[in-house]
């Protein structure tokens, strides 16, 4: 009984096993997002932005600083009675609290507030686009593992119909009416239709490999997909006409991106830290206040000296004030600031005109890819269907002895070729038209 328990046990293990590896384009996404070291590095830097930013809020609070010293001194010291020096030696203790609050900084603080503010939603927009990227890339890793896929599924399907041809071959020979030399020909094809297989499965491995090292798993074995049924969904002329135009999807795009929005952030916060620079011009006023206080003794019994709590009573200081800093010159070190921060502004604007510029080349592309392969997912689709009802027509003509193997075997190898550029097709169809929704901010899903 416990070792069926146990085989029940291992046996459900499995089952579990596989259904886990069994992954979709979304869960690949989001695992890949989750376990990218790139993006994590990104998200860091976003928290770094949120620590900036709460240092230069902090910085409208008042500070405060403490001080203590202790002193001791030794010598001799004159009697004011007696005339006589003697020999003394006393502690001094003193301590102190001081604080100061900023009341006018020429605009400084605020403008660096909201500069730190603009640099973090940069932070979070280039967190954004990181992701993106990274989503673009699986899919396309993706979508390479389910062509194997279905090119594997191709060449099986030829073993298949191959071996049964040798199987008919076979009988035909048997009974005389084809010569032995067609069934060692049908038998080498049929050697090459598996050598395909073998290859396929190969290559097949090698995009799981490909897919789950992009996902930075920690072991590869058992890692597979879940295809989607793209014949259900992928529909040529629905996807067809919902193509945007370039100029539409670039008018909604540029609006959207997370790069674009990671450099208009960037223009606004170098705008701010123009502000922050030109505050070197303004004076400043701060509001001050302190404490001080102390005691002392002295070494020698003969000396009649006050409790230290009396000499904190009587001996304590406060001061409150205004400070009031004017700059007159200061080597010329606010001016190169500024005249830096205009820099800086210029090239942030170039960054994003630059990045708009290439935005809109890309969309072009990306649509004029879109419509090459759906052109061309149409032309393989008809080159299939003519290559299959001649493989067809070559195939009973085979049967019956009224054709060779050679020509049996060009009209087979012609729809082996004719199915992969189709499958091929098929998926870079779907995945031009993938990145076209990509650009109007659709997610990507299947």
């Amino acid at each position: 009984m416990k070792k069926y328990i146990i085989a029940v046990s291992c046996l459900l293990l499995s089952f579990s096993m596989q259904s886990q590896s069994a992954w979709d384009l979304r869960k690949c996404i989001d695992y890949a997002i989750e376990h990218n070291i790139e993006i994590m590095q990104q998200g860091l830097q976003v928290k770094g932005a949120e620590v900036d930013l709460n240092t230069s809020k902090n910085a409208r609070l008042p500070d405060l600083t403490g001080a203590a010293d202790q002193s001791f001194s030794f010598g001799q010291t004159r009697n004011v009675t007696s005339g006589i020096y003697e020999s003394k030696t006393a502690s001094i203790t003193n301590f102190s609290f001081a604080t100061n609050t900023p009341i006018f900084t020429g605009f400084r603080i605020q403008n660096q507030i909201k500069a730190n503010e603009l640099s973090l939603y940069a932070a979070m927009a280039g967190l954004d686009k990181a992701k993106e990227n990274m989503e673009l890339q699986i899919t396309s890793y993706f979508l390479e593992v389910l062509f194997k896929k279905e090119i594997l599924k191709v060449f099986k399907e030829q073993v298949y119909l191959t071996q049964k041809q040798v199987d008919r071959t076979s009988i035909l020979v048997e009974t005389g009416k084809v010569a032995e030399s067609q069934l060692y020909d049908i038998k080498a094809q049929l050697a090459k239709d598996e050598l395909n297989v073998t290859t396929s499965e190969n290559d097949l491995q090698l995009s799981l490999l490909n897919l789950s090292q992009a996902l930075n798993l920690q072991t590869f074995e058992g890692f597979d997909i879940e295809a989607p049924k793209l014949t259900e969904t992928l529909m040529v002329e629905d996807v067809l006409a919902g193509l945007v135009k370039p100029d539409a999807v670039y008018d909604q795009a540029v609006q959207t991106r997370p790069h674009v929005k990671e450099a208009q952030f960037n223009v606004e916060s170098s705008m701010k830290a123009l502000k922050v620079a030109q505050a070197g011009y303004w004076p400043t006023l701060s509001f001050g206040a302190s404490y001080g206080n102390g005691f002392s003794h002295v070494y020698d019994s003969s000396i009649t000296q006050l409790s230290i709590g009396s000499q904190l009573r009587g001996n304590y200081r406060i001061a409150l004030g205004l400070n009031l800093n004017i700059p007159i010159f200061d080597r010329f070190d606010t001016r190169n600031k500024v005249r830096q921060a205009r820099l800086t502004i210029e090239n942030q604007q170039l960054i994003l005109e630059n990045v708009k510029l290439a935005l809109f080349k890309e969309i072009q592309q990306a649509y004029q890819n879109a419509t090459a392969s759906q052109a061309k997912f149409i032309s393989t689709e008809r080159a299939y269907e003519a290559a299959a009802e001649s493989f067809k027509y070559a195939e009973e003509r085979y049967q019956i002895g009224k054709t060779s193997v050679f020509e049996y075997n060009e009209a087979q190898t012609k729809l082996i070729t004719t199915k992969s550029e189709q499958i091929q097709a098929k998926y870079d169809f779907v995945f031009r038209s993938k990145i076209l929704d990509f650009y109007q901010g659709r997610e990507i899903t299947m």
